[in-house]
């Protein structure tokens, strides 16, 4: 049986270090490695899955990730991953906990009347967006 279209599986981010990356997602968004990817496991490629099972992250080293200097370098975000909270307060939480993990934040436009949102680079410098997105 044929698709008319492919499906895409997951997002991957190259990184330094696989599992510090990954265990920075993992807590922040509450995913589950992929079966074998347990720490201590000592990989270069890990996938995180959501609490259905289905691929979400995967991580893979690196020996050299420029880190993006976004937005006001001159090596472009190239890719970031957007992130949705129900309600401003849930936006304060989570900024928070994400400076917590060892987010940086980049951009803040809480404040936006339509839009809320911020932006932070993860512990590896890939940018990721947390914005107000009502259900």
């Amino acid at each position: 049986m044929s698709t008319e279209f492919p499906s895409l599986r997951q997002v991957v981010l190259d990184c330094p270090d696989a599992r510090a990356l990954a265990e920075f997602y993992r807590r922040f968004l509450g995913l589950h490695y992929r079966p074998g990817d347990e720490p201590p496991a000592d990989r270069d490629w890990l996938v995180l899955r959501g609490s259905d099972g289905v691929p979400q992250i995967a991580f893979q080293q690196v020996p050299h990730q420029p880190e993006p200097t976004w937005p006001d370098g001159s090596r472009p975000q190239m890719l970031h991953l957007d992130i949705t909270v129900p309600t401003i307060a849930d936006l304060d939480a989570q900024h928070s906990r994400a400076l917590a993990l060892g987010a940086r934040l980049l951009r803040d436009r809480s404040e936006d009347p339509v839009e809320p949102l911020r932006v932070y680079a993860d512990p590896a410098g890939h940018p990721f967006c947390v914005f107000v997105a009502p259900s």
